[in-house]
């Protein structure tokens, strides 16, 4: 099989894997549309607040799973490049899903969960980080934020592939992207802590 027509097919696949949104498919039992009530993000954290702790234990399976098994594909088909592209664009279909009219969630943990297939010890680092960063501000989107930052400077430290930087660059600045308007919160000192929920 042509190598073009290899990346293209694991674009593809990447894509509609990602558009699988957990927290929207788990709602959907509870009778809710997590993004109509608290943050309005169709994410992990929001259904936490909203549907409570099974749920969002379902959404963090599934949102890893989806990354990882899109991983899988597109590496089997296209080697680690093939896992890079169907890993990118699984994030880009969790973020904007063609199954829920675009409008998805912003892509953290699918964005792990591919960085633990592509590089695992970058992706703990970052983690690192995240996690110290929550347990200080309780601030999990400052948690994200910052992973994102990291991330490529870490790929740089540890003279990564320009593959790999290149990725985990696009991969920060759409998190950050997807995170404006909980910057904006942070900066006006309105946005939400983890365990305080929100109706």
């Amino acid at each position: 099989m042509d190598t073009i027509l290899r990346i293209v097919i694991s674009t593809a696949i990447g894509y509609l894997l990602g558009s699988i949104n957990s927290s929207l498919v788990i709602g959907r039992f509870y009778r809710v549309d997590v993004r109509k009530h608290g943050s309005g993000n169709a994410g992990v954290t929001n259904t936490l607040r909203i549907l409570g702790k099974t749920a969002a234990l379902l959404v963090l399976i599934g949102d890893a799973l989806k990354g990882i098994i899109s991983c899988l594909v597109g590496y089997y088909i296209a080697g680690q490049t093939g896992a890079i592209v169907a890993g990118g664009f699984a994030i880009i279909g969790h973020n904007w899903p063609v199954y829920f009219g675009f409008k998805g969630g912003k892509g953290v943990l699918t964005s792990f969960a591919v960085m633990v297939f592509i590089d695992w010890k970058l992706a703990i680092i970052a983690l690192g980080a995240f996690i110290v960063v929550v347990l200080l501000t309780r601030y999990v989107s400052l948690g994200s934020i910052t992973g994102a930052i990291i991330l490529p400077i870490l790929a740089i430290l540890f003279n990564r592939s320009i593959e790999l930087i290149v990725f985990s660059i696009a991969l920060g600045f759409l998190v950050i992207v997807k995170h404006h308007s909980n910057i904006e919160r942070l900066i006006n000192g309105t946005e939400s802590k983890l365990g305080k929920k929100t109706g």
